[in-house]
Protein backbone atom coordinates (compact mmCIF):
# COMPACT_ATOMS: atom_id res chain seq x y z
CA UNK A 1 0.00 0.00 0.00
CA UNK A 2 1.23 3.39 -0.91
CA UNK A 3 1.37 6.62 1.61
CA UNK A 4 -2.53 7.71 0.37
CA UNK A 5 -3.60 4.74 0.76
CA UNK A 6 -2.54 4.54 4.33
CA UNK A 7 -3.55 8.15 5.45
CA UNK A 8 -7.18 7.81 3.84
CA UNK A 9 -7.45 4.53 6.25
CA UNK A 10 -6.11 6.37 8.95
CA UNK A 11 -8.72 8.47 8.99
CA UNK A 12 -11.12 6.14 7.79
CA UNK A 13 -10.33 4.34 11.32
CA UNK A 14 -9.74 7.48 13.18
CA UNK A 15 -13.27 8.16 12.81
CA UNK A 16 -14.64 5.13 12.84
CA UNK A 17 -12.55 5.41 16.74
CA UNK A 18 -14.03 8.23 17.54
CA UNK A 19 -17.98 7.85 16.75
CA UNK A 20 -17.76 4.25 18.61
CA UNK A 21 -16.47 6.40 22.25
CA UNK A 22 -19.01 8.61 21.35
CA UNK A 23 -21.76 6.53 21.39
CA UNK A 24 -19.73 4.22 24.58
CA UNK A 25 -19.83 7.34 26.39
CA UNK A 26 -23.15 8.59 25.90
CA UNK A 27 -24.91 4.87 26.70
CA UNK A 28 -22.63 4.90 29.71
CA UNK A 29 -23.34 8.41 31.06
CA UNK A 30 -27.01 7.54 30.34
CA UNK A 31 -27.02 4.25 32.29
CA UNK A 32 -25.31 5.98 34.95
CA UNK A 33 -27.95 9.13 34.60
CA UNK A 34 -31.10 6.40 34.99
CA UNK A 35 -29.65 4.34 37.87
CA UNK A 36 -28.24 7.06 39.95
CA UNK A 37 -30.05 10.98 39.41
CA UNK A 38 -33.20 10.33 37.70
CA UNK A 39 -34.94 9.39 41.39
CA UNK A 40 -33.33 12.93 42.58
CA UNK A 41 -34.21 15.01 40.14
CA UNK A 42 -37.45 16.97 39.49
CA UNK A 43 -39.60 17.29 35.87
CA UNK A 44 -37.76 20.28 34.37
CA UNK A 45 -34.50 18.83 35.63
CA UNK A 46 -34.39 15.79 33.77
CA UNK A 47 -34.94 17.35 30.19
CA UNK A 48 -31.78 19.76 30.65
CA UNK A 49 -30.27 16.08 31.30
CA UNK A 50 -30.22 14.70 28.24
CA UNK A 51 -29.01 17.94 26.39
CA UNK A 52 -25.70 17.58 29.17
CA UNK A 53 -25.20 14.07 28.56
CA UNK A 54 -24.91 14.29 25.05
CA UNK A 55 -22.22 17.00 25.16
CA UNK A 56 -20.42 15.22 27.88
CA UNK A 57 -20.18 11.97 25.40
CA UNK A 58 -18.98 14.09 22.42
CA UNK A 59 -16.08 15.91 25.15
CA UNK A 60 -15.36 12.68 26.31
CA UNK A 61 -14.97 11.14 22.79
CA UNK A 62 -12.88 14.07 21.73
CA UNK A 63 -10.51 13.75 25.01
CA UNK A 64 -10.09 10.13 24.45
CA UNK A 65 -9.43 10.26 20.41
CA UNK A 66 -6.59 13.10 21.22
CA UNK A 67 -4.82 10.91 24.38
CA UNK A 68 -5.19 7.73 21.99
CA UNK A 69 -3.83 10.05 18.68
CA UNK A 70 -1.26 11.72 20.86
CA UNK A 71 -0.04 7.74 21.80
CA UNK A 72 -0.21 6.15 18.51
CA UNK A 73 1.99 8.83 16.94
CA UNK A 74 4.63 8.77 19.73
CA UNK A 75 4.72 5.30 18.33
CA UNK A 76 4.73 5.63 14.46
CA UNK A 77 7.23 7.32 12.54
CA UNK A 78 4.36 9.68 10.37
CA UNK A 79 6.46 10.88 7.56
CA UNK A 80 7.30 7.14 6.62
CA UNK A 81 3.91 6.03 6.54
CA UNK A 82 1.35 8.72 6.00
CA UNK A 83 1.20 11.59 2.86
CA UNK A 84 0.09 14.98 4.08
CA UNK A 85 -3.27 16.03 3.70
CA UNK A 86 -2.41 19.72 3.07
CA UNK A 87 0.30 20.47 0.86
CA UNK A 88 1.61 24.14 0.89
CA UNK A 89 2.02 25.83 -2.18
CA UNK A 90 4.62 28.41 -3.21
CA UNK A 91 2.44 31.71 -4.24
CA UNK A 92 4.23 34.15 -6.02
CA UNK A 93 3.82 37.93 -4.47
CA UNK A 94 2.72 40.55 -7.16
CA UNK A 95 5.71 42.44 -7.51
CA UNK A 96 6.42 45.36 -4.79
CA UNK A 97 5.07 48.62 -6.07
CA UNK A 98 7.68 51.52 -5.51
CA UNK A 99 6.69 54.72 -2.88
Amino acid sequence: MNKKVNTLLFILGATFFNVIIAVISFILLLILYASFIVPRLSGGAQSWAFSLIFLSSIAISILVYRIALKFLLARINVEKYFDPLFVRRNIKKPPSRPE
